[in-house]
């Protein structure tokens, strides 16, 4: 999955900050970002993010995310509201990741229904018939396997001088995902943390530090792929 890093244009990467917070509820972190200097506003409406995680059976992007790999990529479907039945808009992502830079590639996919006959042979179905994914993307694609299912809520601001952008993430859940005969019973549940995600264009890296000077918590790696796959949801 490393040759994914040729798809994508110099321009289209971000820089990415992540803050994993434990000690503090949802509200409280939200009222930090709406009090902040930089005059931080809600925009759009919180909504449950829901996305199923792609591996090789040697879990590969897993472990370069784990080791710390220099290029890191994740593949998974995406898709807001109810996680399971008719799943109208689903979206193919590819998350390639830079150190702090990250970027991914969107690609729409028809639509499928998540219940408990979901199966990976199904979704290769799905990769092969959507016209939006190219073939090179599709060969790469054959060869995963269902790594995770994982949902939370997501509620979104933006800067006032609208450079930088934030997210909080919060009522996270993990679930087991096999290639075939679903029940969605086993999962593992976090609602004790909230993940406030910092995402700005490389021009202003510069002005970043004044932002997070102003976070009375500090920048943290994380991953809720990763988070999911140590929680043993699979």
């Amino acid at each position: 999955m490393r040759e994914m890093f040729s798809l994508f244009e110099p321009q289209t990467w971000r820089y990415e900050r992540k803050f994993v917070i434990q000690e503090m509820s949802r509200q409280e972190v939200e009222s930090i970002v709406l009090l902040h200097p930089a005059m931080f506003r809600k925009i759009y409406h919180e909504r449950q993010v829901n996305n199923i995680y792609f591996d090789t059976f040697g879990m590969s992007n897993y472990l370069h995310n784990v080791v710390g790999n220099s290029q890191r990529v994740k593949v998974r479907i995406r898709w807001y509201g109810d996680m399971f039945g008719h799943i109208g808009k689903p979206v193919l992502e590819i998350k390639l990741k830079s150190g702090y830079l990250g970027s991914k590639i969107s690609f729409p996919l028809e639509p499928f229904e998540m219940n408990g006959s979901l199966s990976i042979g199904e979704m290769r179905g799905l990769f092969q018939r959507s016209e939006h994914v190219p073939e090179a993307v599709r060969e790469s694609l054959i060869t995963l396997d269902f790594a995770l299912l994982n949902s939370y809520v997501r509620a979104y601001f933006l800067s006032g001088n609208t450079n930088f952008r934030i997210t909080i993430d919060s009522s996270l859940e993990y679930i087991s995902i096999i290639p075939i005969r679903n029940t969605y019973m086993d999962k593992s549940l976090d609602h004790n943390t909230t993940i406030l995600e910092l995402k700005y264009a490389r021009e202003y890296d510069e002005d970043a530090e004044s932002i997070t000077n102003c976070f009375p918590f500090r920048v943290s790696k994380s991953s809720k792929y990763i988070n999911g796959v140590d929680r043993k949801a699979i």
